[in-house]
């Protein structure tokens, strides 16, 4: 008897025991020999995925399992409202033919399909939008954008569509099938799981009905519990626990449990109850204090806080598997989340409601008037009444034909006394248009009703169109928002699932299958190809419809490309990348391939990870050559190729101008088109406009330099230098003699002045002298006349005295 080797390596101290002992169970097989007895040892070391229902006593699993059928009749009676308004919805949306004895056998028992109608649209609109033929997936890159993220998207978008689409060829069926309950009931569900069976996600659909949560909790996020209410045969329950993945139990008799609902749709779609030998599992997912794991705080004391589990249990009792719901490495240990909630409208509790909760009224009301329309129709054309015994018709069991005559035999009376008809009148026009306004009225609630664009002019304006498009799809646009938000996080479920069992290197087997890394799937963010903003393909054609019109204004500042192509998207047109390229879909090339793709009057762009001093070298060296000016100056687009050109190099030189910001910084700058708080962004344009200031004189400093060696290297230019200041001096020294020139000329005609000043004075004091000599004489004049008459005056006195 031997032992081959230790069981484990034995540890220095009891603190390494403690430390490194790992819960094992032991298998010891016994063979004996007539020549030796060989010992076989098999270690089973439990792993944090394990079934611990294994582990747990019959009385701990009796107490669980009944605690847990307890809190499941509480969710179940909490919603009983909900479900019993769902039962009766579901009668009126006529999948059936109904059989009607009352008030005659044969009366009239079908159903206005109101409801139906809806319910069709709704899931031919939704599909459409939500699941186009490429896939239902498209990428964001998270953070600023490089290269290497715009690729990692690229890869993840294609990888998880080819998942969806091709791996996952039931996606779209379940998906569909969401969408038709979803707006019966108000809410339906998906369940995303790994499956190792298949080795493949999965994207499950659960009804309504079968996932129970306590009608007062919020959301699924926070409810309590959440019951998955499963049915499985006696074959896939022995499969389970064949692999392991379930405890081995003795299986009862099956024992199912179906619901109001499920017994009211069974009888709708013609299934016989009867042959149902399924058993009805429960997996509960639920926060629970589990004996012999209990939580413990960092001092090794139980808090008694529950951790959450995922309990699968028989409806009967006898739980099969209890495994823990959360990761290994999560320290608050969350619970995971394997469901989704499409909710139709949301409402007073956890459940949504649905068009049988809110338009069946209409669908009753339209239904019973509908019939007593069909009935009066019915007893008018072919009335009853009352006949006479003594009247005797032959062959009176069946009715008369059109344009049919039979015998009758009268006694003593005519035929007129003889039969009395009752007064049924013919179908009412009031009632007619009763229905017609309950029907109009049930439809514009349940936004079915069809816009009348033949009854709008021609020339009436989008805004007006798309006014009326919006008032009346505004509830589906709505639900479609809702949609698209649930997707998105089904989405998120999914790429963690694909991550997970995604190698961690690229894998392409196949053309068809291109493969992501697990590192692509950190580096972006999955979403819903559908539009949030739009339901119909007639809303998003006039709102595009309305943006072009408005383009036409101000076409610079509109990406008119990008605006013709989601027009063509839109409108359902396929392969718009290649009629109309964009430049969020162009990759990164050379500079040569740049100047060429601008000669062709292809789409340019740069980015921001290029060399973009190179590109520049490139392109400008492209554009002083003169051959190429010659050959593109005879091209008629000649003005557009150097306006692209002109263009392209603003772009590399924009980002060449935030690099060198970034170096000055020390650090990068944020992402172009992100958000920044204010009080950052006020730091970082303080720090930009110091990095600025530096890089000019950086960059003057430079340009200053680059000349100075410029200077001293080109003899040409020092020549022509020479010659400069040749001229330069033949100038100076010219223009110092015509200064002297000037000077003695100026000194010249100073003297000239001078001269005539002094003559001019001369010839004035002249003048002067013979003015005054003349006044002298001229006053001598009067002076001797005055005299000379004086003298006169004195004579003639006295020779008057004389001749007296």
């Amino acid at each position: 008897m031997a032992i081959d080797k230790a069981l484990y390596q034995a540890p220095e101290s009891l603190e390494d025991i403690a430390e490194n002992a790992i819960p094992a169970e032991i298998e010891i097989e016994i063979e004996q020999d007539e020549d030796e007895t060989t010992i076989e040892v098999e270690i089973k070391t439990a792993t944090f995925e394990d079934n611990l229902a294994e582990e747990l006593d019959d009385g701990d699993l009796e107490e669980i399992s009944s605690d847990i059928l307890e809190l499941i009749q509480i969710d179940l009676d909490s919603r009983k409202d909900w479900e019993k308004t769902y039962v009766e919805g579901i009668k009126l949306l006529g999948l059936k033919m109904e059989e009607r004895t009352e008030p005659w056998d044969g009366a009239c028992g079908v159903f206005h399909p109101l409801l139906s109608e809806a319910v069709v649209k709704f899931q031919s609109e939704t599909i459409i939008a939500t699941f186009p033929p490429a896939g239902p997936v498209k990428t964001k890159s998270v953070g600023e954008v490089t290269r290497e993220k715009e690729d990692s998207a690229d890869r993840v978008r294609e990888d998880m569509n080819y998942t969806l689409t091709e791996k996952m060829p039931d996606y779209r069926n379940e998906h569909e099938r969401l969408l038709w309950h979803m707006p019966i009931a108000g809410s339906a569900f998906k369940k995303i799981y790994f499956d190792p069976i298949n080795n493949r996600p999965v994207a499950m659909f659960v009804p309504a009905e079968d996932v129970i949560v306590s009608y007062g909790a919020t959301d699924l996020l926070s409810a309590p519990r959440i019951t998955h209410r499963m049915k499985k045969t006696e074959n896939e329950l022995k499969k389970l626990i064949a692999s392991g993945f379930y405890k081995d139990v003795d299986l009862p008799s099956p024992q199912t449990i179906t619901s109001d609902i499920q017994k009211q749709k069974d009888e709708e779609t013609g299934v016989d109850v009867i042959k149902d030998d399924r058993y009805t599992l429960y997996e509960v997912q639920l926060e629970y204090d589990l004996p012999g794991h209990e939580d413990k705080d960092e001092k090794g004391f139980t808090t008694q806080i529950g951790l959450p589990y995922v309990v699968t249990m028989l409806a009967s009792g006898e739980i099969l598997a209890v495994r823990r719901n959360y990761l290994e490495e999560d320290r608050l240990k969350k619970r995971r989340q394997h469901f989704v909630h499409y909710p139709y409208i949301i409402g007073f509790g956890f459940y949504g409601f649905g068009l049988t909760h809110l338009a069946g009224g209409f669908a009753e009301s339209a239904t019973s008037i509908l019939r007593q329309l069909v009935d009066a129709g019915t007893v008018s054309n072919l009335p009853g009444g009352f006949k006479s015994k003594d009247l005797r018709v032959k062959g009176d069991d069946t009715p008369i034909a059109p344009g049919e005559w039979r015998d009758v035999d009268v006694t003593g009376m005519t035929i007129k006394d003889s039969i009395v008809p009752l007064p049924y009148k013919e179908p009412s026009s009031t009632l007619y248009s009763l229905l017609g306004t309950i029907v109009d009225e049930g439809r514009r609630f349940a936004s079915v009703a069809d816009l009348k664009v033949a009854d709008m002019s021609a020339q009436a304006p989008v805004g007006t169109t798309l006014a009326i498009l919006e008032r009346n799809l505004k509830v589906m646009s709505a639900v479609q928002a809702r949609v698209h938000a649930a997707m998105k996080q089904e989405f998120k479920l999914l790429a963690a699932i694909i991550r997970d069992y995604t190698p961690p290197i690229y894998s392409y087997e196949t053309d068809e299958s291109p493969m992501a890394k697990q590192e692509d799937y950190d580096m972006v963010e999955v979403i819903p190809v559908s539009d949030p903003n739009a339901s119909t393909m007639a809303q998003k054609v006039v709102t595009y419809q309305a943006a072009l019109q408005l383009s036409q204004g101000a076409p610079d500042i509109y990406d008119l490309p990008y605006l013709h192509r989601e027009m063509l998207e839109a409108l359902g047109i396929k392969n718009v990348d290649k009629i109309i390229p964009l430049e969020d879909d162009m990759k990164p090339r050379d500079p040569v391939s740049e100047n060429m793709d601008i000669i062709n009057s292809k789409p340019v762009k740069a980015f921001l990870y290029q060399d973009h001093a190179a590109h520049l070298k490139v392109h400008m060296s492209a554009m002083q050559d003169p051959k190429m000016q010659q050959l593109i100056g005879q091209n008629p687009r000649a003005q557009q190729m150097a306006a692209a050109l002109q263009a392209h190099i603003a772009e590399h030189t924009a980002f060449q101008y935030r690099i060198e910001i970034e170096k000055m910084l020390g650090v990068a700058l944020p992402p172009e088109d992100s958000d920044l708080p204010e009080d950052i962004e006020v730091e970082l344009s303080r720090s930009v406009a110091m990095a600025a200031e530096k890089l000019l004189q950086k960059d003057q400093a430079e340009a200053q330099q680059q000349k100075a060696q410029q200077q001293a290297q080109d003899p040409l230019l020092q020549l022509q230098i020479r010659q400069q200041q040749l001229k330069e001096a033949e100038f100076q020294h010219r223009q110092a003699m015509e200064n002297k020139q000037f000077e003695l000329k100026t000194m010249e005609a100073q003297a000239k002045v001078a001269t005539e000043n002094k003559r001019i004075d001369t010839q004035a004091e002249i003048a002067g002298a013979q003015i005054g000599a003349k006044q002298e004489a001229e006053k001598q004049s009067i002076a001797n006349e005055q005299y000379i008459e004086g003298v006169k005056l004195g004579l003639k006195g006295i020779s008057g005295d004389r001749d007296r």
